[in-house]
């Protein structure tokens, strides 16, 4: 299929067969299936909530208890909505993919110094990941890890005395939402209002978060899952260290 007709293409899930329409989807609910007569009430709300969600015919194909007062499911079944490929939005990288050795030559050629992060909460973009080694490990990058469960007021602290060029935060917890009201504290507190002098790049990322938040949030760049080190190297690369012809555009 070529890029055009991508661009026209009306699809539906694929099941057994091309174009069924069958899915599969996983939740859990707060009740209890320790019994035959509590399993069957369970399996009964599962399946009444697929149907709401458009299921039809749905059925519940496997069920676990959760503890004592919660139990998980798996439905199977048919949904009737297509996907229009033409107004399905795609975040895509608008800076180019970079070795190691281009970052560093990179930052020796346009900053003349180390390019200093400040990285909190250990995960992908800190860290090695997918077979990368991770960015303590560029030459020129110098980066200061605080670990995890770091105060935000401590974040900034270091932040300032070590005249971070980029702030890093790894967010993995996601309960109730706690990393989108983390990242907007984060911006809050590196925002004009906060006093600050200087406000480095901020960066997001976590398995939850959505590229397209990153206006929402009030950061400048939000990764997402499967995020490589080298991609987050070269986005700090390509922001605060550009070649003279992309300082000039």
């Amino acid at each position: 299929m070529s890029a055009g007709d991508r661009g026209r293409a009306v699809i539906r899930p694929y099941g057994d067969t091309t174009g069924d329409g069958r899915v599969q989807v996983s939740f859990t609910l707060p009740l209890p299936s320790g019994t035959e007569e509590e399993r069957a009430l369970a399996e009964g709300a599962a399946a009444q909530l697929a149907a709401k969600m458009g299921l039809d015919p749905a059925m519940v194909v496997h069920t676990k208890a959760m503890g004592p007062d919660y139990t998980f499911f798996i439905v199977y079944g048919t949904v009737r909505h297509l996907v229009d490929l033409a107004e399905v939005t795609v975040a895509r990288r608008e800076f180019p993919l970079m070795s190691a050795a281009e970052v560093n030559r990179r930052i020796r050629s346009a900053l003349g110094r180390e390019l200093v992060v400040v990285g909190a909460c250990a995960g992908v973009d800190v860290k090695g990941h997918a077979g990368e080694k991770g960015l303590e490990s560029y030459a020129e990058i110098r980066v200061v890890n605080l670990g995890a469960q770091v105060a935000v007021a401590d974040l900034v602290a270091r932040a300032v005395a070590e005249h971070a060029d980029a702030v890093l935060v790894s967010q993995v917890v996601t309960q109730r939402d706690a990393h989108i009201t983390a990242a907007r504290q984060i911006a809050e507190a590196f925002s004009e209002d906060s006093g600050l002098t200087r406000r480095p790049l901020l960066v997001i990322g976590g398995p939850r978060f959505d590229p397209a938040m990153a206006g929402e949030l009030g950061v400048d760049r939000v990764f997402g899952r499967g995020t490589t080190p080298r991609e987050v190297a070269s986005y700090l690369v390509h922001t605060l260290a550009p070649e003279p012809q992309d300082a000039a555009a």
